[in-house]
């Protein structure tokens, strides 16, 4: 059976001010359909997404909405009270054991509010705990369709990945938009592009879009060229002189207008070349026994870490980890408590921070490039200057004389970068590059960071730039220790879902004792396999250095080893639903007290977290035994 239409948009127009955002488009989304949506900032997916909520109305055309339909709408800008409670926004007037007894609503709070106290003020909150604050209230509510705008801003890797999985297990119907593709790829089933004002819809998510969208244009490139062979006859032609009072030039002459008035628009020339780069010498950062104590806290705890020429590293870890902390201590602004860094003779380092306020917002955006430097050198051996080099970024025309205040936050955000790669750095330490960036700018990024031979550090909860843009992945994981994961990011995940469990089962203490192991916060290189050598750092202890993927080697060895445990993790898990099953009815027994509520949830809480990694762990060792 065909899906129920939700909603209809039928050739619906919008504009604002001279600009045309949409021009008699017509699209409709189905009961049960999960849609991604990307495009060139500015472009109108934001527009999309208030369109179908009816948050705006179109200038001409119809937005039909099915009866009774009930949407969940997250926009840029949340709708919150600020003086509201943070448990009233998400549960509104539901007493503790009502919204406590019900998992999903449980789940939610969890993974979204962790560290938010329910009974805070939504007034002094941050806008990062704000939205999530609104997140978690509409994923919370009952809604036939979500549509999110950038729901993946200032989650962290787990909570993105939570989201993921989350999002693609609901049965309600979504269209999201973000530039996150790992979730893209994860959760949604068709891609719409919002280009030239309309939507290009794709069947699949952002790999399968990636490849229809390349086969789009080998046809068009193809279609252009034979095009533009014809035209260049036809004009030529026409050139010859004047025509004769025949019917055939008239014939040939409406034939060459119509080649003309068919011509695309022209496109952006949205590609960078490689800029020229300072050669490195052998040595780039070394830290020695590094210790960085900020109010009151530790964040960096005796740490010792080489980075070398070429390498490209990626740092994660949970908020307040740190992460920021090590980018500042790598270009010298912020000096160590204890230890030293030594930085090479020849590096030349560039630090893109999460801030932009170092932008002058009345300055004009060709000023701020200038400012830098008026021409560089190319990769190829040529010259541009900073007003071709904006064009390339996508700044054109009036644009480049545009004040940097009027510019949106993926503009100023993309003129950030601009100036940064201008100053012909070696070194590159990128702080959440990718916040604000829509998809085809993260692939020209990608594309630059791809052929440019320099050092690259990245701090990113973008699970798919990361994997994409470096080759190795850091963990700051809250302990002032920073540990290399051969695994990657799901290395990463699992070792947070070990660690939160090993206190109390002793489940996953070879991971917790991987991340507890002060052996394994130092470093042998970053672009080099620990335990090699190769860097000139300390070598991973064996044993407690060892990642998840090794472990799980050795053990491969040794089935009824394996065997053996796999046993006592189903025990584990049973008792651990019994557990459970107790927990619920205790909290139907004292529905009345909200004290031992609170106390009942907190405990419930921790036992389900436990069974999850606990069934993570069953699955692994199924795989090996086979």
């Amino acid at each position: 059976m065909a899906p129920r239409n939700l909603i209809n948009l039928e050739s619906v127009s919008l504009a604002y001010g001279t600009q045309q955002i949409f021009d008699a488009l017509s699209i409709g989304i189905g009961t049960g359909e999960r849609i991604g949506v990307v495009g060139r900032n500015g472009g109108g997916k934001s527009s999309l997404l208030r369109l179908l909520s009816g948050a705006e109305r179109p200038d001409s055309g119809r937005v039909t909405h099915t009866g009774g339909l009930r949407i969940g709408y997250v926009g840029q800008r949340d709708e919150l009270d600020p003086e509201s409670t943070v448990r009233q926004s998400v549960v509104g007037e539901l007493a503790d054991h009502e919204w406590a007894g019900d998992a999903r609503v449980r789940e939610v709070v969890a993974h979204l509010l962790p560290e938010i106290a329910l009974d805070a003020r939504i007034g002094p909150l941050s806008g990062g705990e704000r939205r999530r604050v609104a997140l978690a209230r509409t994923l919370i509510a009952e809604s036939d369709l979500l549509l999110l705008d950038e729901p993946t801003n200032h989650l962290d890797v787990e909570a993105i990945d939570w989201l993921t999985t989350h999002l693609a297990a609901t049965g309600r119907a979504l269209v999201v938009v973000t530039h996150d593709r790992w979730l893209l790829d994860s959760v949604c089933e068709t891609t719409w592009e919002v280009v030239d004002g309309t939507v290009h819809a794709y069947d699949g998510g952002y790999s399968t879009y990636v490849l229809a969208r390349a086969e789009r244009s080998r046809i068009a490139a193809s279609d252009e060229a034979r095009r533009q062979n014809l035209l260049r006859k036809e004009l030529a032609w026409l050139r010859r002189g004047p025509p004769a009072r025949t019917s055939k030039p008239k014939f040939r002459i409406d034939a060459a207008n119509t080649l003309i008035e068919n011509e695309p628009p022209p496109r952006d020339p949205y590609e960078l070349a490689r800029l020229a780069t300072t050669r490195l010498g052998k040595s780039v950062y070394d830290v020695e026994n590094a210790t960085v104590e900020l109010g009151g806290k530790t964040l960096l705890d005796d740490l010792t870490w080489r980075l070398g020429p070429g390498d490209r590293v990626g740092v994660v870890g949970v908020n307040g980890s740190g992460k920021t902390t090590l980018l500042r201590l790598l270009d010298g602004s912020l000096p160590p408590s204890a230890g030293h860094v030594k930085i090479g003779k020849t590096v030349v380092c560039a630090h893109l921070s999460q801030e932009i306020s170092e932008l002058d917002p009345a300055t004009r955006v060709l000023q701020a490039v200038e400012e830098v430097k008026k021409e560089v050198q190319l990769g190829a051996g040529g010259e541009a200057t900073a007003g071709q080099m904006l064009e390339r970024f996508g700044f054109t025309g009036q644009r480049q004389w545009t004040p940097v205040g009027d510019l949106s936050g993926g503009e100023r955000r993309r003129l950030q970068l601009l100036r940064l790669l201008m100053g012909e750095p070696n070194v590159l330490l990128l702080d959440e590059p990718t916040n604000d960036l829509d998809v085809e700018t993260l692939n020209v990024l990608e594309d630059v960071l791809d052929r440019w031979p320099g050092t690259l550090v990245v701090v990113s909860h973008d699970r798919w730039f990361l994997e994409r843009a470096t080759d190795s992945i850091w963990a700051l994981l809250g302990d002032g220790r920073l540990v290399h994961l051969p695994g990657g990011v799901d290395e990463y995940l699992e070792r947070r879902r070990a660690a939160s469990v090993a206190p109390a089962s002793g489940v996953g203490a070879s991971e917790a004792g991987t991340v507890g192991s002060p052996t394994g916060a130092v470093g042998t290189g970053a672009g080099t396999p620990a335990g090699s050598g190769d860097s000139g750092g300390t070598s991973v202890g064996a044993g407690a250095g060892l990642g998840r993927g090794d472990a799980r080697r050795e053990k491969r060895g040794d089935t009824r080893a394996a065997r053996k445990e796999l046993t006592r993790v189903e025990r584990e898990v049973e008792k651990l639903t019994q557990r459970a099953e107790k927990l619920h009815a205790e909290l139907a027994q004292h529905a009345t007290d909200h004290e031992k509520v609170a106390e009942l949830d907190a405990t419930l809480r921790k036992v389900n977290e436990e069974r999850e990694a606990l069934e993570a762990r069953w699955m692994d060792l199924a795989e090996e035994v086979g």
